[in-house]
């Protein structure tokens, strides 16, 4: 089997990393792990007051330099317009961190339809649009990373979170195609998926109505910080795909194995919804 060209390295003190929904969680972690690692950063996310004290703090412990740009990922020309703002500032992003992400718990006949036009604009729109926007200066430039936060959610169907599985479907998929395409650029493109990971995102996704934080699946949630620790360890290598956690690995398995039908029934019980 032939392995992809492994893609030019970095010197991560002279690289800036954008990073989206950098305010708490995952991102707030991958923050951490790039500027330990001596990367210039751009934090995006819409909480403005928590971005400034991140920065702070980062700028101080490991004299990076730490911009601040409060972006609503959700609302029309958002991408277009985070470009514009960091080529108004005269910065150049080498690693691009789409990690800003939105779930919801629910059947999806009753979700609100809002709800899941901000899980597409953000999950997949905002993503899509970043990816466009600075892919190229970094194939002019012959070298940089995209790391685009999926989840083991990519590899089946999710009742009671049905559009939030499949726009980490589009997430996996998409980062994958984008990888081969430039593959021997100096470019690479990677996929983070990690499982449960016990942040402020359950709370906004209502997942305390669900049965995926409890029983045997809390033996495969991991901290943000080794999410963060693995992705960007893989990301700098050029990883084209990062599941994050052993017994993740061994799920994520689960749909080559059984009949699709059978993992989403599976899904649908962990899930909490009783089986009909």
């Amino acid at each position: 089997m032939t392995h992809p060209p492994a893609p030019s390295a970095l010197n991560m003190r002279t690289s800036t990393a954008l990073i989206t929904g950098a305010s708490s969680g995952i991102g707030e972690s991958l923050a951490r792990q790039l500027a330990a690692h001596g990367a210039d950063l751009i934090l995006v996310a819409r909480t403005e007051d928590r971005l400034h004290a991140l920065a702070a703090e980062l700028g101080a412990r490991y004299r990076v330099q730490v911009h601040v740009l409060p972006a609503d990922l959700n609302l029309p020309g958002a991408a277009s317009q985070l470009h514009a703002a960091v080529q108004a500032r005269g910065l150049s992003v080498d690693i691009l961190v789409n990690n800003a992400g939105l779930g919801g718990y629910g059947e999806f006949s009753s979700q609100p339809p809002a709800e899941i036009d901000r899980m597409i604009a953000v999950n997949i729109g905002a993503l899509t649009g970043l990816t466009r926007a600075f892919l190229p200066d970094m194939l002019t430039r012959g070298r940089g990373r995209v790391l685009n936060v999926a989840s083991t959610a990519a590899f089946q169907p999710g009742p009671m979170m049905a559009v939030y599985y499949a726009t980490k479907a589009y997430v996996l998929s998409f980062s994958e195609a984008i990888a081969e395409e430039v593959a021997g650029s100096g470019v690479s493109v990677t996929a983070l998926c990690p499982g449960p990971v016990q942040t402020g995102f359950q709370a906004v996704s209502r997942l305390g109505e669900s049965d995926l934080l409890s029983g045997p699946a809390r033996l495969a949630i991991l901290s943000a910080d080794e999410v963060a620790r693995l992705g960007v360890r893989g990301m700098l290598v050029g990883q084209r795909v990062v599941v994050a956690g052993r017994l993740n690995r061994v799920q994520t398995l689960l749909p080559r194995l059984l009949p699709r039908a059978v993992v989403t029934r599976l899904i649908a019980r962990v899930q909490g919804r009783r089986a009909r």
